[in-house]
């Protein structure tokens, strides 16, 4: 089908400050919570962020490859351990000043900052506190984010405040996948409520040392899901509208407490909260990669109040498989859902403004050498991935959808959480025992694709 994009669209790509910088002990840093995951037995191969992509030394390089490649917006994330690498909150100059430099770069290759300042690399003294099940994290981060706005200002075009909430309460608070893997069940609703009050706390910092021109935003992956109608709310409710109602209606859904009545009191909710974590969001970010299958089931809905769960109150519903294709990650390919969702933000959310700010595919890329010596990587499953899926913003922003971005995840193959090094995401392989980069296809196809439609 025939794209259109509007003027100004932003065609972009991202990472993530501990999935690509590496050099955890060096510039002030301190370990965050993800350190002492990787390094307790919790990651694939017992692979860490300890060197990934060497991004804190080849940064200047890798920049140069997001210039070559023509986008007009990266997405980046701050780390909070080379930010604040102490208790006593002090700010670490270093720190400061790598990501400024960074920053001052990106914009002489014009290229819009987008910087995420939470992207779950919790300092481990804030875990150590109880990280996000502590009330006082909240207000700890959002410290942090204002001493970065007061250091970097207006030069960024948007900040948002936290990556993925849902990841960082219910895999990791309420569930084991990821750090600090409390596996509590239902506590995943005090992470999640204290998660909203920081987004709250942090636009506040961030409006106070940044001024109005900068964005305000945060990034939510949604648990986009198809089946039975009952399944398909009570998983809404409990992962997505957790999320979206406090922080773009300034309330929680009464049914919300309703379904998880026995398992959680809510009492963590204190008088002005909600006015605090309904700030005003100038644009929305989606992370969108598949969906999921339900049903309900006749099982009774709590059987052990503590029981580990990434949805706690939904014990009751099955996850059934999903239709093929499917990436390296075992995720279904379902760009109509991505359409779908951006509708429904739409229609649902008085039409905020949407960014797609994380869209990609693991795949089993190899390095192929050719007859003259020339090293390439044949992603064609990628490039097809991407294609289907700028079609589904395309067919969204026809239907009246306000988005006005896309993020390809990621600019470059990196350290995938728990997955350790074993899914690559990226446009540029990454040999991990040389750091030589390879442009892939997709790296090539994407270039054209913006040049084609970026006006």
């Amino acid at each position: 089908m025939a794209m259109t994009f509007p003027k100004d669209f932003m065609f972009g790509t991202a990472t993530s400050a501990y999935q690509i910088e590496g050099a955890v002990d060096e510039g002030g840093r301190t370990p965050s919570i993800w350190d002492t995951f990787a390094h307790s037995g919790h990651t694939v191969n017992g692979d860490s962020g300890d060197v990934a992509d060497d991004f804190y030394h080849r940064w200047e390089e890798d920049l140069k490859q997001l210039r070559d490649l023509g986008v007009n917006a990266y997405r980046f994330s701050i780390g909070v351990p080379r930010i604040i690498p102490t208790p006593d909150g002090k700010a670490n100059e270093e720190g400061l000043g790598f990501y400024e430099r960074i920053v001052d770069r990106l914009l002489e290759y014009g290229i819009d900052p987008i910087v995420t300042l939470y992207h779950w690399d919790l300092p481990q003294y804030l875990g150590d506190e109880g990280g996000w099940l502590n009330r006082d994290t909240a207000y700890r981060i959002a410290d942090y984010a204002g001493i970065v706005a007061k250091r970097l200002g207006d030069r960024i075009k948007t900040y948002t405040t936290l990556n993925e909430p849902w990841c960082s309460a219910h895999l990791s608070y309420g569930a084991t996948e990821q750090a600090p893997g409390m596996g509590g069940g239902p506590i995943a609703f005090t992470a999640a409520h204290h998660l909203n009050l920081a987004h709250g706390l942090m636009s506040q910092a961030v409006r106070a040392y940044a001024g109005v021109k900068p964005e305000l935003s945060a990034t939510l992956n949604l648990q986009v899901s198809r089946g039975d109608a009952d399944a398909v709310h009570r998983l809404d409710l409990i992962a997505n509208r957790i999320f979206l109602d406090p922080m773009l209606r300034g309330r929680y859904p009464q049914e919300l407490f309703a379904v998880t009545r026995g398992i959680c009191d809510w009492d963590f909710i204190r008088d002005g909260d909600l006015e605090l974590i309904h700030q005003p969001m100038d644009v929305l970010g989606l992370n969108y990669y598949s969906t999921n299958r339900v049903a309900m089931s006749d099982r009774p809905q709590f059987p052990q109040s503590t029981e580990a769960s990434t949805t706690p109150g939904a014990s009751d519903i099955d996850w059934l498989p999903t239709d093929g294709p499917h990436t390296e990650m075992g995720w279904n390919i379902d760009p109509d859902a991505l359409y779908d969702t951006l509708v429904r933000l739409n229609d649902d959310y008085d039409g905020i403004p949407l960014v797609v700010t994380e869209n990609g595919m693991a795949c089993p890329d190899r390095v192929e050498i050719g007859p003259d010596g020339v090293k390439a990587v044949h992603d064609a499953e990628r490039i097809d991935y991407l294609k289907r899926h700028l079609e589904a913003v395309s067919r969204a922003l026809d239907e009246g959808a306000d988005v006005r971005g896309y993020f390809a995840w990621s600019l470059m193959d990196n350290f995938e959480w728990a997955f350790g090094y074993t899914k690559r995401f990226g446009l540029v392989y990454v040999d991990y025992e040389t750091q030589e980069r390879v442009r892939k296809d997709s790296f090539e196809w994407y270039r054209e694709f913006i040049k084609d439609h970026k006006r």
